[in-house]
């Protein structure tokens, strides 16, 4: 969990800055799993959420305890809990035209469509409720992954190849992990 004492105020954060994101870069990287042309998956853990409000803080020029706190809880929804993984969904269109039918094409997405891999093991993907609607669908989503303690152990240990799966009528397509991003969120299952 996060608090207050967690976050540098925004002169601190201003001259750690280049130094903090640049680590931060070089962690997501292998954290970034892009599945099919317009989705990614960005694995999230403490230091990634931690990083998104230090950035929301220095944008929006966040400097009171109870704006901050709002931030801690808002992207604290964000952190995985004991044998679970998190990430962020971007679906991600460049053409602004294509926007509007592409998200459309893509309702229907959180209703048993998107899956961890594990061996052949299908976990299923459980989408972030307070984002739900019936009729659309946003392309920021919030999801997340409940393992059980052989998937954790196969895993953590290289012991079954790793991938994730989008089933949609509309967009089908598979994604194996590299070694480096497994074990990149197989840390995630340590802390």
């Amino acid at each position: 969990m996060l608090s207050l004492t967690d976050i540098l105020n925004i002169a601190e954060y201003e001259k750690q800055r280049p130094q903090y994101r640049a680590r931060m870069i070089e962690a997501k990287r292998h954290r970034r799993v892009h599945v099919g042309p317009v989705m990614t998956f960005v694995f999230e853990n403490r230091d990634t959420v931690l990083f998104q409000i230090q950035e929301m803080m220095r944008v929006e020029r966040i400097v009171h305890d109870e704006q901050i706190q709002h931030e801690i809880d808002t992207y604290s929804r964000l952190l995985p809990t004991h044998n679970e993984l998190s990430a962020t969904l971007l679906i991600e269109i460049t053409d602004k035209e294509e926007i509007k039918p592409t998200l459309d094409s893509l309702v229907g997405l959180p209703k048993q469509c998107v899956y961890l891999v594990i061996g052949e093991t299908e976990i299923e993907t459980v989408f972030d409720e307070e984002q739900a609607e019936e009729e659309r669908i946003s392309a920021v989503q919030y999801v997340r992954w409940k393992l059980n303690e052989e998937d954790v152990e196969r895993l953590r240990f290289g012991q079954a190849e790793v991938s994730i799966l989008v089933r949609h009528p509309n967009y089908h397509h598979f994604t194996q992990l590299t070694n480096e991003q497994r074990q990149a969120i197989a840390r995630d299952l340590s802390e």
